[in-house]
């Protein structure tokens, strides 16, 4: 499984730390209930509601690879806005308190 780069320069400037980063990555994406496409889009949907552009991007591409349709892609992200976007109206309701 190929990690971000930014995990990957952990091997040179932390070692130890990597190893605990990569073993939480594959735990994480590596085989179990869900399948390879079905956690790539929850990984898209979250780096899109964190604004990880390029992360998304790049999860898009691999979910496209695992055989991602364009709606399942659409879905994803519109998950993403409706969970993050629910956070503005509960804090604006603040508002009417």
């Amino acid at each position: 499984m190929p990690l971000p780069p930014f995990v990957e320069a952990l091997a040179e400037r932390d070692p130890e730390f990597y190893r605990a980063v990569r073993a939480v990555a594959e735990a994480a994406m590596g085989p179990g209930a869900l399948d390879a496409k079905t956690k790539t889009l929850i990984t898209l949907a979250l780096d899109a509601a964190h604004g990880a552009g390029e992360g998304v991007a790049v999860l898009a591409r691999q979910a496209r690879q695992l055989g991602a349709s364009e709606e399942e892609i659409r879905e994803a992200l519109r998950l993403a806005y409706f969970v993050a976007g629910n956070g503005v109206l509960v804090a604006a309701d603040a508002a009417y308190r």
